[in-house]
């Protein structure tokens, strides 16, 4: 098997797992667009990457009609797509005592809504193809349940939930899904943690001595993205739950 002219779709591209994964797959010959709301890093992504064969494409992951432009601007230059990343998410954290309405509805925009318009938009293109592989981040906290990440949970539970239903759904159209659930990642995401304290605590526990055996960094994610694109046809893993070796959720 090989990545070479694979072509893949990344949403939520600009930062941390996805650009990584945009990274690593055109260095080893894969044909890839990557699409997120700040174009300014997709540019940024493309000109640091000069001999990969990169499509940058703003998008909202929350305006169905902007994901349908990432998959047709695809297909225009690529005449199909082999792989859709689902990768934008964002991760408030908060107990429910809060009512904090609008991250909870936020939440399900990203992180659920976001893949459903995903996958909306590039099953009719895979299902003519008979072929085709979605993949879509979720976390270990889509298996676990810790106090103040409830709602975020909640997001990865349904993704769960989706990505499952798609697979029995699509596969007699040979269209593999895979869930990445990681674990504590060194990325953007804690940045979208309103809750200064939790936010705050987090990030300086990334620093303490022996905090590379309690995070990942999202190269390691993006080659196990790398891994799971470049099984067989008649092979699918479904489900990857990666955790750095230190930590207990």
């Amino acid at each position: 098997m090989s990545l070479t002219d694979k072509v893949v779709v990344i949403m939520g591209a600009s930062s941390g797992i996805g650009a990584a994964t945009a990274k690593l797959l055109a260095s080893e010959g894969a044909k890839v667009t990557i699409a997120a709301r700040r174009m300014n890093r997709l540019e940024e992504i493309k000109k640091d990457n000069p001999d990969g064969d990169i499509l940058a494409v703003e998008a909202d992951v929350t305006k169905a009609d902007e994901v349908q432009n990432v998959i047709d601007k695809t297909v225009e230059k690529y005449g199909r797509v082999d792989v859709l990343f689902n990768n934008a998410g964002i991760m408030p954290v908060n107990n429910l005592d809060q009512i904090a309405r609008d991250e909870w509805q936020n939440m399900m925009d990203i992180n659920v809504k976001g893949v459903l318009n995903g996958i909306a938009a590039v099953l009719p293109t895979m299902k003519k193809q008979k072929s085709g592989h979605v993949i879509t981040t979720s976390s270990v906290l889509g298996y676990e349940v810790l106090p103040g990440y409830a709602a975020y949970s909640g997001t990865k539970y349904a993704v769960r939930a989706i990505m499952e239903g798609l697979r029995q759904e699509e596969h007699q159209n040979n269209i593999k899904t895979t869930i990445i659930a990681p674990g504590s990642v060194k990325t953007e995401l804690f940045n979208s943690i309103n809750n200064d304290e939790v936010r705050n605590g987090l990030k300086d526990a990334m620093k303490q001595p022996g905090s590379e055996m309690m995070a990942l960094q999202p190269e390691e994610i993006a080659s196990a993205v790398a891994f799971v694109i470049n099984t067989p046809a008649n092979m699918a893993v479904n489900e990857m739950v990666i955790r750095p070796t230190g930590q207990k959720v």
